[in-house]
């Protein structure tokens, strides 16, 4: 994620902004630009100072404060382009409930910058019927009554309204082993399943995508059975990203698509701060890195992972200077590094061997 800049005052701006705490101007992201800008009112719309050649409104879930972005006043939609796949939100008239709603949203909203910034398909539900669409929901006030499930069906993603409370995700993430779990996560993981269907089920690319991931079509219920029955292989690590990706080639793609997306949004964030990483006691230049370049445009995945390395040992090491775990607690082994180069060239639309559907 990169920074951003007020074009009324020169405030350094982060992406959450709604209103800059020099100037006081109000903000507002324009997705066409992957620009956020200080926007003046005129009327019932907004010019963006960034680009004032076109006016425009609010999405409408801006009215609860869990949206900043704008759509083209002329534009018959009432949403923006990541509010428009809600297909189910929480009942805003709890107010724990729109607190997790605004969390999920801001993650939600970190995922729509990267999935446009990469010009993936992005149908909504009246679009295709197997579009991309989100249902928030709650568990029944009943404790006996079932849990939601956060997963992936056809298009449609489910997310606990339960994981964006910070305790009970914490317990979560130990009870199933976890070392890492967050909301950003669980949207990009999830959006992988999606992207699987779309990109490689209906782009072609199934054969190319199994000489990588193994063969999808084995047991998924019966591979999930054995995954929590006897736990991931052995030595895992050396052809996985994490355990929970030993489970069925389905989830290995998913999994390594979140971490792909962790790096390259993450890369990006460093590049905007001019981050160097230079340790004084490597004299191999093994853990040297200079991020000053944008990874969402970098057409080779080594340059990605040679400056990804350096930079999660330092960010790791920062972490526990501070009392807190690893930042990224997972090995990238050869094997993950190949199938992190897959979802590169998918996201991009790389030539690769076309499968045979």
């Amino acid at each position: 994620m990169r920074l951003f800049r007020c074009q009324n005052c020169d405030q350094l701006l982060y992406f959450e902004n709604t209103r800059c705490e020099r100037c006081k101007f109000r903000l507002g992201y324009l997705p066409d630009r992957a620009q956020l800008s200080a926007v003046d009112q005129q009327g019932q719309e907004w010019r963006p100072l960034a680009s004032p050649d076109r006016t425009r409104r609010f999405c409408a879930n801006a009215e609860f404060d869990v949206c900043n972005w704008t759509i083209p006043a002329d534009s018959p939609d009432s949403y923006c382009a990541a509010c428009r796949h809600n297909r189910t939100v929480p009942d805003t008239t709890l107010d724990n409930n729109l607190q997790a709603w605004r969390k999920l949203e801001a993650a939600k909203h970190r995922l729509f910058y990267t999935l446009v910034r990469f010009c993936l398909p992005l149908a909504t539900r009246n679009e295709d019927p197997e579009g991309l669409a989100f249902d928030f929901l709650a568990d029944s006030p009943d404790p006996s009554g079932p849990k939601v499930m956060t997963g992936h069906d056809n298009g449609l993603i489910t997310i606990a309204l339960q994981e964006a409370d910070d305790a009970e995700r914490e317990t979560r993430r130990k009870n199933m082993g976890e070392p890492y779990r967050t909301l950003l996560g669980h949207f990009r993981h999830e959006v992988g399943h999606y992207f699987w269907d779309k990109l490689v089920r209906d782009g072609g690319k199934l054969d190319a995508c199994r000489a990588v991931f193994g063969d999808d079509s084995i047991s998924y219920e019966q591979a999930l059975q054995k995954h929590y029955a006897e736990g991931p292989p052995a030595n895992w690590q050396d052809s996985y990203v994490s355990a929970y990706a030993t489970t069925h080639p389905w989830e290995d793609f998913a999994e390594t698509w979140a971490h792909y997306l962790h790096i390259v949004d993450t890369l990006e964030t460093a590049s905007s701060f001019g981050l160097r990483v230079q340790p004084k006691l490597d004299n191999t230049g093994m853990l040297h890195a200079k991020i000053d370049y944008d990874p969402y445009k970098e057409g080779d995945i080594t340059r990605i992972i040679d400056d990804w390395l350096p930079l999660a040992f330092a960010v790791n090491s920062l972490n526990r200077s501070m009392g807190q775990p690893d930042l990224y607690p997972f090995v990238l082994s050869p094997a993950v590094i190949t199938k992190l180069g897959f979802i590169h060239d998918l996201v991009r639309g790389n030539e690769m061997p076309a499968g045979n559907g």
